[in-house]
């Protein structure tokens, strides 16, 4: 009986170094998750003018005219195809003549007939004046013979306004064109009415093509660093000069053309910064031979002053956005993403984007020896480590060295 006591015992005892033994060879814990893949690359070192700022513009057209009929009258025909160019004095559309020709040469007729009075009128002056001192023609008569006279001379001067009234309204029958440029469509076509004066319709429109303006807003700060860069360059005459007269070169680029392949000058800038935004307007001007620019169209602008320096580039698909502010993924101390500000105003090399303090600093936080992310922005988070590749794929070395 004490023998089975101990055996019930012992069986007791290793129940728990059973349970024990159970704990120790359960599931491993799951291992931690690779830090995630990215592309690393470089800045790239480039020798840049001292400033080269990009901004968002538009292309104005030098002049617009809005073209109306001076004359009421029925559309004859219309003499021009939509969108063609045109040339100054350009035949554009005939109004029905035939009632203004009629009506001048009623007056012409009438003003004819006048004449002829005014002849025998001015005879009968003639003879009345020597028969006055002879009191063979009373003073009163000779009065009346000269105040006839001049009431026909008053009604031929206003039968030749009239008809040169006239005149106008039949050339003002053929609308031409007050401009040389890009003619717009025909908003009315033959047969419909048209009346002159402030209800008068609008026919169409002609903007002028060559040269073409370019319009574009620059901050504040910009604008006090150009200045600066203008006295240092230029002599106390220069800086007197108006804006215009400064030929300050600019580049610009449509949104389908690589980089800024077209240039001009400025030739104006605003009296005052815009409220609220602390921008001024500046204005281009360009040549534009063949109508290519056309008014409307948005345009990269490109200013480059100062001298030759050593900038930073960064590839655009680098740069992040935060509302206003712009910054980049860079590779700190172990791989981990740091975040560091830029000036979103750099300009653009081809697709890379020149590297500028932010504002309110006078240097970067990175340089050409730092590594910063290019692609799989969106798997990387700050303040945690990541796998850098170069863009082959490959595990770049050496990344991470440095805070």
């Amino acid at each position: 009986m004490r023998r089975a006591f101990l055996i019930e015992v012992s069986s007791l005892l290793l129940v728990p170094a059973l349970l024990m033994m159970t704990g120790c060879g359960g599931k491993p814990e799951p291992p931690k998750p690779e830090p995630p893949r990215v592309t690393v690359a470089h800045p790239e070192v480039q020798t840049l003018m001292e400033r080269e700022d990009v901004y968002n513009g538009w292309l104005e057209a030098y002049k617009s005219v809005e073209v109306r009929a001076r004359v009421r009258g029925h559309i004859t025909k219309v003499l021009f195809n939509d969108g063609d160019l045109v040339k100054e004095g350009q035949p554009l559309f005939n109004l029905d003549s035939a009632p203004f020709e009629a009506e001048l040469k009623q007056v012409e007729a009438q003003a004819k007939s006048l004449e002829a009075q005014r002849v025998a009128a001015q005879r009968t002056v003639d003879r009345d004046k020597p028969l006055v001192k002879t009191q063979a023609v009373s003073q009163e008569e000779f009065d009346k013979a000269v105040a006839d006279l001049a009431s026909i001379e008053a009604q031929i001067l206003a039968k030749a306004a009239e008809a040169e009234r006239l005149r106008l309204d039949v050339k003002y029958a053929k609308i031409e064109a007050p401009l040389a440029g890009r003619i717009s469509k025909a908003a009315l076509t033959e047969g419909n009415l048209v009346n002159a004066g402030g209800s008068d319709p609008l026919l169409t429109t002609i903007v002028a093509i060559d040269p073409i303006y370019v319009d574009f807003y620059v901050d504040e700060r910009s604008i006090q660093e150009y200045q600066k860069i203008g006295a240092r360059e230029q002599n106390k005459e220069e800086r007197k000069k108006p804006l215009r007269e400064q030929d300050i070169p600019f580049s610009f680029g449509l949104d389908t053309e690589q980089d800024f392949p077209n240039t001009g000058k400025i030739v104006f800038a605003d009296n005052k910064y815009t409220e609220g935004t602390g921008t001024i307007l500046l204005r281009g001007r360009s040549d534009n031979p063949n109508g290519r620019l056309i008014p409307g169209s948005r345009v990269r602008v490109r200013i480059r002053l100062g001298n030759p320096t050593q900038a930073l580039l960064v590839p655009e698909i680098a740069v992040l956005s935060d509302q206003d502010k712009k910054y980049l993924f860079v590779l700190g101390k172990d791989n981990v993403v740091k975040r560091c500000d830029i000036d979103g105003r750099g300009g653009l090399v081809g697709d890379k984007r020149v590297v500028r303090p932010p504002v309110g600093t006078d240097k970067v936080e990175f340089g050409p020896e730092d590594w910063l992310i290019t692609q799989g922005l969106q798997r990387a988070r700050l303040g945690y480590a990541v796998q850098p590749l170069d863009d082959k794929g490959q595990p770049v070395a050496g990344t991470g060295s440095k805070e």
